[in-house]
C-alpha cells in the first residue's frame, strides 16, 4: 500500500512509520541535535521527511548497527541531512521493520538456586540469655495484670 506523502506528520504518524514509540522520538529530540521538528501553534511536532529520514537512521545505528547513544551522536555529528539521506537509502534502512531490531541477549541457562528451610520461630525462652529471659517474663506478668 502507497503511503500519502505530506509536509508534515504528527508524533503518532511518525511513530507508526518507525515502529517507535513517542517517548523514544521525544527521548531522541533531547540526544541528537539533528533532530529538531517544527512546532505548530499549539505545541504539537511537526515532522518533516528529514526528520523521519534522521529518525530512521538513528535507529539504524542504535538498533542493527548496536551503537551506543553517544557513539551514534558522534557518528552523526559531522554529516550533512544530504549524507544522512544517502547512507540511508544505500543502506536500504527506509522503515527498518521491528522484526530487525536485535533480539536481546539471550537468558542464561537457569540454575536451580538452593532452596532454603523455612525458618521456624524461636521458641520464646529457649536460647535467650537469662537477663533477657527474666525480662521478657516480667514483662508478659504486667501485660497479664493490665488485661485482668
Amino acid at each position: 500500500m502507497d503511503e500519502v506523502r505530506k509536509t508534515y506528520y504528527s508524533i503518532s504518524e511518525v511513530c507508526k512509520r518507525t515502529s517507535l514509540e513517542p517517548h523514544v522520538l521525544r527521548y531522541w529530540e533531547s540526544e541528537f541535535p539533528q533532530l529538531r521538528p517544527k512546532k505548530n501553534r499549539a505545541g504539537n511536532r511537526a515532522y518533516r521527511e528529514k526528520d523521519i529520514e534522521v529518525i530512521q537512521y538513528i535507529k539504524y545505528l542504535l538498533y542493527v548497527e548496536q551503537f551506543t547513544i553517544p557513539g551514534a551522536k558522534k557518528k552523526l555529528a559531522g554529516m550533512t541531512h544530504a549524507e544522512i539521506a544517502q547512507t540511508e537509502l544505500s543502506l536500504g534502512t527506509v522503515g527498518v521493520p521491528a522484526a530487525h531490531v536485535p533480539d536481546p541477549a539471550p537468558a542464561p541457562p537457569s540454575v536451580a538456586l538452593p532452596t532454603r528451610a523455612p525458618v521456624e520461630p524461636p521458641p520464646v525462652n529457649g536460647g535467650l540469655r537469662p537477663d533477657i529471659q527474666s525480662a521478657v517474663l516480667e514483662l508478659r506478668r504486667v501485660l497479664e495484670f493490665i488485661k485482668s
